[in-house]
């Protein structure tokens, strides 16, 4: 298996070029070639990604999650899979070039540094901490997403009002489908960091004898978790829509970086094991 592994890491960045480029390719088209099978680019490239996360996890019996280039494979795949369920839940698929292209950075790093670690502490052979990583890692990607979309949105509402015809204007959904697309990006976020913080609830007093619930990534997880809650129950409600949603994403986004950026280097956490 440990070969396969080895393949499958060298593999994986051509596998995220091709659908980059074909995704990218059917957006510069007025002739859609790739519009209905470049979905079968990124599902088999997400099905060999499980594959290869998976046996990392088994050959090196711990889940790749003890460095940052272990981190940026899972990173890779959740952005992707978190784009691949937003397609099949809109239908709409003219944008994935545009996140894919976060994929193919990552996994071309993770590809060149990752290393085959068998010795590491014994608390991050944890299969139900490799879930709440992996969770965490889709719940941020979705919201990630949902912040590309609102750029997006921005650039072309700047258009229409310039009276401005490029190929932003001539290639990306309207407006509204963005919107839709940003709502739904934070949605599945939303959702999987429920399920992030859920998960580490039950880990967390399996894994530590003392532990504190004011860790620092717990709280700006906690409120990162509120800010996007509160943001989406009230568009639910039906009082937010267009530009309003698009500035709540962006801001909401913007929370999220200072809070996990302040929460890694100004304060000590039991999630750094180092």
């Amino acid at each position: 298996m440990l070969s396969a592994v080895h393949a499958l890491n060298w593999i994986l960045p051509v596998l995220f070029l091709v659908t980059f480029l074909v995704y990218s390719f059917d957006f510069a088209q007025d002739k859609k070639t790739f519009h209905n099978s470049k979905r079968i680019f990124l599902f088999i490239t997400l099905l060999l990604h499980t594959f290869y996360l998976l046996a990392r996890t088994i050959e090196f019996n711990h889940p790749p999650i003890t460095n940052k280039f272990e981190i940026f494979t899972v990173l890779a795949f959740s952005i992707s899979f978190s784009y691949f369920l937003l397609e099949l839940l809109t239908d709409i698929r003219g944008t994935g070039s545009f996140i894919i292209f976060f994929s193919l950075v990552f996994q071309i790093i993770s590809s060149l540094y990752i290393k085959d670690l068998l010795e590491v502490r014994e608390v991050l052979r944890n299969n139900l901490l490799g879930l709440h990583v992996t969770s965490a890692l889709l719940g941020y990607s979705g919201l990630t997403i949902s912040a590309v979309y609102g750029i997006l949105f921005i650039l072309l509402y700047k258009d229409l009002k310039l009276n401005k015809f490029s190929i932003i204007f001539k290639r990306l959904p309207s407006l509204e489908t963005l919107e839709k697309l940003s709502f739904y990006s934070a949605m599945i976020g939303f959702v999987m960091l429920t399920i992030t913080i859920i998960l580490g609830g039950i880990w967390l007093p399996m894994a530590f004898e003392e532990f504190s619930y004011f860790d620092p990534k717990v709280i700006s997880t906690g409120i990162i978790w509120l800010i996007y809650g509160i943001g989406l129950f009230t568009k639910l409600l039906g009082n937010w829509y267009g530009k309003k949603v698009i500035i709540f994403s962006l801001i909401g986004f913007s929370l999220m970086l200072l809070s996990l950026l302040l929460s890694n280097l100004l304060a000590d956490s039991f999630h750094s094991f180092s």
